[in-house]
């Protein structure tokens, strides 16, 4: 199946996925890499709690992470409703994952801006997921022609 991409027969949605996917590419790389890279000043769990994934395991997790969103994206344009839908429920977890700072005692003392890449990641997470939810649901799909004159 051959992908359409010019303007007028793009499906719809497709702005909206383009941002949101964007956004969190950007917000992604700021909060992984100083995750990684300042792992001592994120707060750690205490005893008796999970533990902490290690800093080599959090880099990992966002080239993971952000393969299934490029996948949800090619997916999205190749009609592939399924596809889409996994990619990029996978891809929100990237963000949703920054839930789990606040699980951490500490984690609303760090600083202002580490508190705004982890709360807008997470609030990329939930779009994307919201996102997925909708190619999954929108009868037709966003690529069919809507049955409306």
């Amino acid at each position: 199946m051959t992908v359409d991409t010019t303007t007028r027969n793009r499906p719809r949605g497709t702005t909206v996925l383009l941002w949101l996917v964007g956004v969190a590419f950007v917000v992604s790389v700021i909060h992984y890499v100083d995750n990684v890279a300042n792992y001592d000043a994120y707060p750690q769990p205490g005893p008796g709690e999970l533990p902490a994934p290690s800093a080599g395991l959090i880099a990992a997790s966002w080239f993971v992470f952000t393969l299934c969103g490029v996948l949800g994206v090619i997916a999205f344009f190749r009609h592939r409703r399924a596809a889409c839908v996994v990619g990029l429920v996978f891809y929100s977890f990237s963000g949703l994952i920054g839930i789990g700072h606040y699980t951490v005692e500490g984690a609303t003392d760090m600083v202002w801006w580490r508190q705004t890449h982890v709360v807008v990641d997470i609030a990329v997470g939930i779009s994307l997921l919201a996102f997925a939810a909708w190619v999954a649901v929108v009868r037709p799909a966003p690529w069919e022609p809507s049955q409306r004159a």
